[in-house]
């Protein structure tokens, strides 16, 4: 993706005067990158302490691992439906209204009394990954000139980079010191804060009056009929999956196959999210004219990984450079997606954002759902080889992809 692409298509959607009248509003910037630290820590908390939460709610761990899943349905429901839900709503209003539902569900989760409290906390979690991640795109173009979105964007991701770092590890490490309810307890002072810096750093940001009726909740799904899209969105749907069908049930993997103690699983998921914070900052390297090699390659490595981890699971130190070998590429990839999203429906920011969360989260809901049946039912070695799988195939759509894209370019 060229740096100048979000220039080319904010112009054509609200007019080349844009780039001169736009102040930047970098203070929201980084709440917003913030605000993706906290969500993407929440959303992925349960994954380091799974062990914990299946003991104390007195359920499995492919139980609490659906959690994850329900998260995922909820975000995909919310991100299909909030453009027309939220139509004449202001938009700083919004992202506050999501904060503070992000404060309400960590609270939650953290009181839960049983299973279903539970459950319900990560419905709401759900509910504020769709909303936000759906207009987060849109949100970058208003905060900034045109010509700043993709400095924008990648702050946004610096977030999401610094919590792929820290969420797994902090999350095992308070759960041994504090136990999984302080765990999910420290997120709510974080969710505040975020809150009152949004209030005070984000302008005031008008719905977007679009002329015409208000459109179907599944009229973004009308992208589909172009083949580029519907392969692309295949591709990404496939990599997520296969990487939630693994990446879910890691710390079981790891306690029971490799036989690590808490302290040591905290060093390894560290070890995972630094690895992904490199991959992320060094991605940008690889796309652009490498984009599609890059989106086919990654999904192919990440097959040979999970099944390596088959193997050698006893063996603590090929444990420890495979999974930090997946954290470089499994962070790193979703940069090169929505990098993908930008060159490929370039006019509708708040739609193809939509999209895209829907395909994403669906697929992390499917993946967590079937690493959970599997590795409750084979164990470590089924749900590796099924992860191994279905990342072939997302390498495999991704070439597709690439060709489709080629064939539309050339009519």
């Amino acid at each position: 993706m060229s740096h100048d692409t979000p220039a080319t298509f904010t112009d054509k959607v609200q007019g080349p005067r844009v780039e001169e009248k736009h102040p930047s509003h970098w203070g929201g910037v980084y709440a917003m990158s913030l605000c993706v630290f906290a969500l993407i820590a929440s959303e992925f908390m349960p994954v380091s302490l799974l062990t914990p939460m299946a003991a104390d709610l007195q359920v499995s761990e492919g139980t609490v691992g659906q959690g994850i899943a329900i998260s995922g349905l909820f975000a995909v429901l919310t991100s299909l439906s909030i453009s027309n839900l939220a139509r004449g709503m202001n938009r700083k209003t919004l992202l506050l209204a999501l904060t503070g539902l992000m404060a309400l569900s960590g609270g939650l989760i953290a009181l839960a009394p049983g299973y279903l409290p539970f459950m319900v906390g990560r419905a709401l979690i759900g509910v504020v990954i769709g909303g936000f991640w759906s207009i987060s795109a849109a949100t970058a173009m208003r905060l900034v000139p045109a010509s700043k979105v993709p400095r924008a964007l990648a702050i946004f991701n610096g977030g999401n980079a610094l919590a792929s770092v820290l969420a797994a590890p902090l999350g095992s490490y308070l759960g041994s010191l504090v136990g999984w309810r302080g765990a999910f307890f420290c997120l709510v002072p974080v969710a505040v804060l975020v809150f009152i810096w949004q209030r005070i750093s984000l302008p005031s940001m008008e719905a977007q009056v679009h002329v015409g009726k208000p459109g179907s909740v599944f009229g973004i799904f009308t992208a589909f009929k172009r083949p580029p899209i519907a392969w692309g969105m295949a591709a990404c749907g496939s990599f997520f999956m296969g990487q939630f069908v693994l990446f879910t049930y890691v710390r079981p993997f790891l306690e029971s196959v490799t036989r690590i103690d808490v302290a040591t699983i905290s060093l390894v998921l560290l070890v995972v999210g630094a690895a992904g914070f490199v991959g992320t900052v060094m991605i940008g390297r690889f796309l652009g004219k490498g984009l599609y090699r890059t989106l086919i390659v990654i999904p192919a490595l990440m097959a040979l990984i999970a099944a390596a981890l088959v193997p050698s699971g006893g063996w603590f130190a090929a444990v420890v450079v495979l999974m930090g070998l997946w954290g470089l590429m499994s962070t790193a990839a979703p940069v090169g997606w929505w990098s993908w999203v930008a060159t490929a429906m370039p006019h509708n920011a708040e739609a193809g954002g939509g999209l895209m969360v829907a395909v994403v989260q669906t697929s992390i809901a499917l993946g967590s759902t079937l690493g959970g049946l599997l590795f409750d039912s084979t164990g470590h070695r089924g749900t590796f080889l099924a992860s191994a799988a279905v990342l072939v195939l997302a390498s495999v759509l991704a070439l597709v992809t690439a060709r489709a894209t080629r064939r539309a370019a050339a009519h």
